[in-house]
């Protein structure tokens, strides 16, 4: 078959069949087409009749009147029932056009044109299809000929293009669309016309006219075929998808706002440290949200300062804490913040500065609000956000992002997500900024609790550790003291508040200090711990329990038993005799290392601990010798997780195998072989090595009860002061002691017993059997006596009076002439004691 016409012809389309009756009214001719449309062949048609040989059996009468009809000379056109070829019993219809034809010897005949009715009404039913797409659809629709030129453009497309849909012949992509996206949309065009391949949802950017806002379509292409199979153009199905363009775009930012927060959320405030919280944020800032970003903190606030800034004026000091970049040739600190041209210069890292009163960043953190930065003419910061940093009410400082030239500029959603990066942080850096000034406060409270770190003690070399199980808050429940008692004796505790932190701690200190209130009372261990123990049994009932229920009261004393039972060990060391007297309130056996020796545990019964009540506490007399080592420690040296406390008592004891070392040498070897970073519970680790005073520094003489006790007391005291080279403090001695023996005589009983012991300073005691505490009172002007306590109080550096077994014991003590020596008596002090 050849053509000359263009493909899509309707010809193409319609398959016009043809066949001749002659003069006789049989067939003489028979073509192709006809043998397809019949299903007949020539060799079965020619020379028959027409009507018996197609037309079915009940219209052939007509048939044949029709026939002659026209064989006289009479066209006819008309629908004409066929039978369908291999379908038994099918119909079909033809349109069929007659026309008269007489042969060159003047025979009638007749031409007849035969079209399938069917073709017909799908050529219809097509064009009104074409026509509804083309007129009706909301889409744009193109059809571009083989050329690539506009051949046909519905009305939608003429709306957003402008004009009418005829105007649109003849055009091309170039037409509509920027060189780039015209050029891509060809290209598309001519792979569609020459594969056949259909193109879908082809992304294609543009403007339409008389309009500035970049629009977005998505174009459908494929091929378009005649009624014969050949590419007659391409047909082009655009749809505006601005709308779900935006959308998506703004789902993505959504999204990415949201993995930024969690992505905030997870990282920052994992660290209670000011300037790491502010690189936490731009960690996540950058490059995440913007290419530049930095932190400023009040100084004030830094320099630990107890009222937070506030919202002030703005033009407070601010230091520059952190500062990143995602771009590579960005100065180290690009950031800054102008106000009516002036430029303060660039703010390092750590430097302090303050930010002028008119500037936008100045205004923020005043306002607390953001504030846009203007850009700087010619700079690549383009887009900047000056975000003040609030937590509770209260401005702690400023964030600024920028983004650089090539970025897209911030929105209103940018400045709602920097607002919330900026509060997350604040809030994380008030955080740390509370945390910082409660943990300088438990600090502070804790080393004010506890001795200092080289306590002294007559007859005794002393070394101490204390590690908090918290090393973050270095606050614990632990505690040890060194107290210094009459007569040279030393008393020495360790205790172990139940819990840990801050809580812990306050109830450390109300028993330490109860301890040594108890202390300075001169009582034996036993009596200490068990006035100890009603004290902290009254620590722990809730003020105002009397008005609660009982089931709230139960309740509150659940809540505080923890926190105020405790476990204790309280000694008392003489270094005259060498002994010391243990109490114990629950807490681990004093460990002792005698020279040669292996350690042992001292047999101390350990009674209830503090707070518990209900059961006496037993006092234990050891005799300590010269070079042995005395360690008082709590439950976290020798106990953890990982070992029983058995294991740990025996590796305690194994790590004090070599005591003649330097005692702080022994602590450390103790710390570092039981490996007491576990951090689990309190240490406190009290050692004392014993050095009792030599028999040379003791003078220890006993009396009768007579006149002649007091001279011989003052010769007895002034031949010791002298043989140990003391002649300064003679005539102070003479007199004090004068004093308390004719005390001891006048209101005591039984024998009088006189001691002087000689290390830092001079102790003398007088020993009566009376049970009389003697009590310093102030003289009448008509008083004959009285005044002799008033004159040892004066006079001495210390003075007290305790309990003994068989009586009392009245002491002084005088500093030494090389030591901190008591002030000579002014003259009014002198007559005030007449």
């Amino acid at each position: 078959m050849w053509q000359n016409s263009p493909p899509g012809s309707i010809y193409d389309y319609i398959r016009v069949a043809s066949f001749s009756i002659g003069a006789d009214g049989l067939v003489d001719q028979w073509s192709r087409r006809a043998e397809e449309l019949f299903g007949l062949a020539a060799g079965d048609v020619v020379g028959k009749d027409p009507v018996e040989a197609f037309m079915p059996a009940e219209v052939r009468i007509r048939g044949h009147h029709r026939v002659a009809e026209i064989l006289d000379g009479k066209e006819w056109t008309g629908l004409v029932p066929f039978r369908m070829p291999g379908r038994q019993g099918a119909h079909g219809v033809a349109e069929i056009y007659v026309m008269p034809s007489a042969t060159a010897d003047g025979e009638r005949g007749a031409v007849c044109i035969v079209v399938d009715v069917r073709a017909l009404r799908r050529i219809e039913s097509d064009l009104a299809s074409s026509q509804a797409i083309f007129g009706q659809s909301p889409f744009g629709f193109l059809l571009f000929g083989t050329d690539l030129t506009v051949q046909r453009a519905n009305k939608r497309f003429a709306t957003v293009f402008g004009g009418a849909a005829d105007d649109h012949r003849g055009r091309t992509v170039h037409d509509y669309l920027a060189r780039p996206e015209a050029e891509r949309m060809t290209a598309a065009l001519q792979r569609v016309l020459e594969t056949g391949e259909s193109v879908t949802d082809m992304q294609i950017v543009g403007t339409a006219p008389d309009s500035p806002e970049r629009r977005h379509w998505s174009v459908n292409l494929y091929r378009v075929h005649s009624g014969s199979g050949r590419p007659v153009g391409v047909a082009g199905l655009g749809i505006d998808v601005t709308r779900r363009h935006v959308a998506a775009r703004e789902a993505d930012d959504a999204r990415r706002n949201l993995a930024l927060l969690n992505e905030a959320g997870a990282r920052i405030g994992n660290s209670l440290d000011l300037e790491t919280t502010a690189r936490e944020l731009l960690d996540v800032a950058v490059p995440g949200f913007c290419d530049l970003a930095s932190v400023d903190l009040y100084q004030g606030l830094l320099a630990g300062d107890e009222a937070p800034p506030g919202r002030a004026d703005g033009s407070a000091e601010l230091r520059r804490v952190a500062f990143a970049s995602a771009v590579s040739d960005a100065p180290l600190a690009a950031l800054g913040c102008v106000a009516d041209g002036d430029d303060p210069g660039p703010v390092e890292v750590g430097a302090i500065h303050r930010y002028p009163f008119n500037s936008p960043c100045a205004g923020a953190l005043r306002t607390a609000r953001v504030q846009v930065v203007p850009a700087d003419a010619g700079g690549f910061v383009h887009s900047t956000l000056a975000v003040p940093m609030v937590a509770h009410d209260t401005v702690v400082g400023l964030a600024q992002f920028s983004r650089t030239k090539g970025s897209e500029p911030f929105g209103e959603r940018d400045r709602a997500l920097a607002t919330e990066l900026a509060a997350r942080a604040a809030v994380c850096i008030d955080n740390a900024r509370l945390y910082r000034r409660e943990h300088e406060r438990a600090l502070i409270l804790q080393r004010s609790l506890l001795p200092p770190g080289d306590p002294e003690a007559a007859g005794l070399d002393i070394a101490c550790r204390y590690l908090p199980g918290n090393t973050a808050t270095e606050v614990g429940g632990d505690w040890f003291d060194v107290i210094e008692l009459p007569g040279h004796r030393t008393a020495l505790v360790v205790g172990d508040v139940m819990g840990r932190g801050l809580r812990a701690a306050v109830a450390m200190g109300e028993l330490r200090t109860a301890v040594r209130t108890l202390a300075l009372l001169d009582l034996e261990p036993a009596e200490v711990l068990s006035a100890l123990d009603e004290i902290a049994r009254g620590l722990g009932t809730p003020s105002g329990a009397q008005h609660a229920s009982r089931a709230a009261h139960k309740a509150r004393e659940a809540d505080l038993s923890e926190v105020y039972l405790a476990t204790c060990v309280y000694a008392v060391y003489d270094p005259v005799t060498r002994r010391c007297t243990f109490a114990n309130a629950g807490h681990l056996p004093p460990v002792i290392v005698e020279p040669g020796e292996e350690a042992l545990l001292l047999d101390v019964p350990p009674g209830m601990p503090l707070g518990v009540g209900g059961e006496p506490f037993e006092e234990v007399e050891v005799e300590v010798p010269e070079g042995a080592l005395l360690a008082l420690y709590t439950d976290g040296l020798v106990e953890s997780r990982d070992h029983p406390l058995d294991e740990g008592l025996l590796a305690f004891r194994r790590a004090l195998t070599d005591p003649s070392r330097p005692l702080e040498d022994v602590c450390d070897h103790v710390l570092n072989t039981l490996d007491t970073r576990h951090g689990e519970d309190d240490i406190a680790l009290l050692m004392a090595r014993i050095q009792g005073l030599p028999v040379g520094a003791v003078g220890d003489w006993q009396m009768p009860r007579g006149p002649r006790s007091v001279g011989r007391a003052r010769e007895l005291a002034r031949a010791q002061l002298v043989a140990w080279g003391l002649e300064d403090l003679v005539d102070t001695t003479e007199l004090l002691v004068s004093e308390l023996v004719t005390n001891a005589l006048r209101y005591g009983e039984g024998e009088i017993r006189l001691r002087l012991l000689l290390d830092r300073t001079l102790v003398c005691e007088v020993w009566d059997a009376g049970l009389v505490q003697p009590r310093r009172r102030r003289a009448r002007d008509t008083d004959e006596g009285g005044r002799g306590l008033q004159l040892v109080g004066l006079l001495s550096a210390a003075w007290g009076s305790r309990r003994t077994p068989r009586g009392k014991t009245v002491w002084f003590e005088l500093a030494l002439p090389d030591g901190d020596a008591a002030g000579e008596l002014s003259v009014d002090e002198l007559l005030s004691l007449y």
